[in-house]
């Protein structure tokens, strides 16, 4: 896998594909409908509404961006083996910085439904722990400089 591959479960794809749809067709609608109308209203500098709906397409057309390039380098499936080995789609039970903590190796956009903390494989965290496997000890550079120790426990695929 790249590293601007994610890992999804048929099941986030379809859900991100569905909002995708709904963005560029219904949403685009809704919003340029808002835009006009707003428009309609008069003098643009001091309406606040047509400011308000302008926003809210950049905001959305930004999301469309983001989910385009998520399902182009979503690696769609099953998850990975379970064979101890930290990869994207792993959750990991760890010891960081001397405190337990167990998170997905992944996307936010798969653990949607969960209360699993989520590290992307390109953090700090993830980049360290990558390819290593349970009861390998590794450190990192944290944003702040600091070295942080961790020690990989349990490592086993997430399922959703």
């Amino acid at each position: 896998m790249s590293e601007s591959t994610t890992w999804l479960t048929q099941e986030s794809y379809d859900r991100l594909q569905a909002e995708y749809d709904h963005l560029v067709g219904e949403g685009r609608t809704a919003i340029a409908k808002r835009i006009d109308e707003a428009r309609q209203e008069g003098d643009l500098k001091e309406n606040g509404g047509y400011h308000a709906a302008r926003e809210e397409q950049a905001r959305q057309e930004a999301r469309i961006q983001q989910l385009e390039a998520l399902l182009r380098d979503a690696q769609v499936g099953e998850a990975p083996a379970d064979d101890g080995v930290v990869e994207p789609g792993m959750v990991v039970d760890a010891t960081v910085g001397g405190e337990p903590m167990t998170f997905l190796l992944g996307s936010r956009e798969v653990a949607v439904d969960t209360d699993l903390e989520v590290y992307s494989s390109s953090s700090p965290l993830g980049e360290a722990i990558v390819g290593h496997k349970t009861g390998d000890t590794v450190s990192f550079k944290a944003p702040s400089g600091a070295t942080i120790e961790v020690v990989i426990g349990q490592v086993r695929p997430f399922t959703g």
